[in-house]
Formats: structure tokens, C-alpha cells, sequence
């Protein structure tokens, strides 16, 4: 079945580079970021898995846990993060999922059922679908899904960026708009109405439309 933004995020059990998990377990009451790769050793990700080790002090400093997926064997990681750290000055500093039977590429809809139980012999183009990044809440809920090809490297610094509007955002009745950064304007939620948000925000707020009520990040 698809997975949707708002779904619960598919539990499992699997081999990690820092031991076996259960994923919800190991979430806790954190945020979480699952993003996955087709197959060790290609160049790309080798990129994308060194900034994410150097980006990680700030996704803790927002609870947020980070955990990355290959289909190779979790063991296979280890020699990959010599690589990495290598090229990258950064050696992956959070757990790596091995997947060698597919199951949670397949439990993600990464893969098709008929794609196999077996990452042996598969290439990294037989798994190119195998580059998602999934932020998932506290509550276990899909809050973002995005997808890339293998040609083009992921931007973690946007997906920083989303986790801040995100955890703003679930705890104050305001949305962000288009290329919000920590600090600027937000937009009050359209839930909210006049009477109500008049006790939010006393002092009023920029109104270009009825429909768009612009107000200071609240602190």
C-alpha cells in the first residue's frame, strides 16, 4: 500500500551498524529522519551520508534522531563509512540499516513486491527508487516524504529547515510560508479565526488579503 503524509510510519525490526532495532522503539518520543540510499559505495549518497554526519549535532539540538538505510548488509556499512569519512571528513555519526532482503524498501514502498527477498546481484540502478527521505513525528505519523533520483544530491539543509517549520508549526496555530528561514514572518493557520486569533495576537497583524494574517514567529 502507498504511504501517505499523516500515515503512521511502518514499524520493523532490522540490523543496524549500532545493533538491532525496533524502529518505533528506538524513535521513542524523538523526531525522526529516515532517509535511504540504493546501494553502498556510490558516489552520491557517499556526499549526502558525510553532510548528514556533520549536519547531525543540529538535528539533535531539535530531538530530532537520524538513521540511514542501504539494501547492502549493515556489516558491508562499515567499510563505506571509511570511504566516507575519507572524502567527506565525516564519518557517519547515527545508525545505518542494513536491508539485504528488501524488507523495508518494500515496507516503505521503495520497492515493488516483485523486486525480490535478495539485494545480492541487484545494482544501484535496480534500486534507484531506494532514495526517500522520510520526517516522522513523535506520534509515529509520516509528516514529510520526499523522493530524488540517483542523479541529484539531497539538500539537508532543507530538510533543516522543513523540521523547524514543522515543530513550530505543531505547536503554535500559525503556517509558514514560501522560503521561510528561523526568525521571519509566519502566516496565522486559516483555522483560526478573527475572534480567536485577536486573543493570540493583540497587537493585530499585516492583513494584504482577508485571507493572509502575517505575524512575527512566535518565540
Amino acid at each position: 500500500m502507498a504511504l501517505r503524509i499523516g500515515d503512521t510510519a511502518p514499524d520493523f525490526e532490522a540490523d543496524t551498524t549500532e545493533g538491532k532495532i525496533r524502529f518505533h522503539d528506538w524513535l521513542g518520543d524523538s523526531w525522526g529522519i529516515l532517509f535511504s540510499h540504493p546501494k553502498d559505495f556510490t558516489p552520491v549518497c557517499t556526499t549526502e551520508l558525510g553532510y548528514m554526519a556533520k549536519l547531525k549535532p543540529d538535528f539533535d539540538k531539535r530531538n530530532v534522531k537520524v538513521i540511514g538505510l542501504s539494501v547492502d548488509p549493515a556489516d558491508r556499512h562499515a567499510g563505506w563509512a571509511k570511504d566516507i569519512e575519507e572524502t567527506q571528513g565525516y564519518k557517519p555519526n547515527f545508525p545505518m540499516i542494513g536491508d539485504p532482503e528488501l524488507k523495508v524498501s518494500k515496507l516503505y514502498d521503495m520497492l515493488p513486491a516483485e523486486a525480490g527477498d535478495s539485494a545480492e546481484g541487484r545494482t544501484a540502478a535496480d534500486n534507484q527508487t531506494v532514495r526517500t527521505v522520510y520526517v516522522i513525528g513523535p506520534d509515529k505519523k509520516i509528516k514529510l516524504m520526499i523522493a530524488y533520483p540517483m542523479s541529484t544530491g539531497r539538500n539537508f539543509d532543507e530538510i533543516l529547515r522543513v523540521v523547524d517549520s514543522m515543530q513550530l508549526t505543531a505547536k503554535f496555530k500559525v503556517a509558514t510560508p514560501v522560503n521561510w528561514k528561523d526568525g521571519d514572518d509566519v502566516i496565522i493557520a486559516g483555522s483560526v479565526s478573527n475572534d480567536d486569533a485577536r486573543k493570540l495576537w493583540p497587537a493585530g497583524w499585516k492583513e494584504p488579503k482577508p485571507y493572509i494574517r502575517i505575524v512575527p514567529q512566535p518565540k
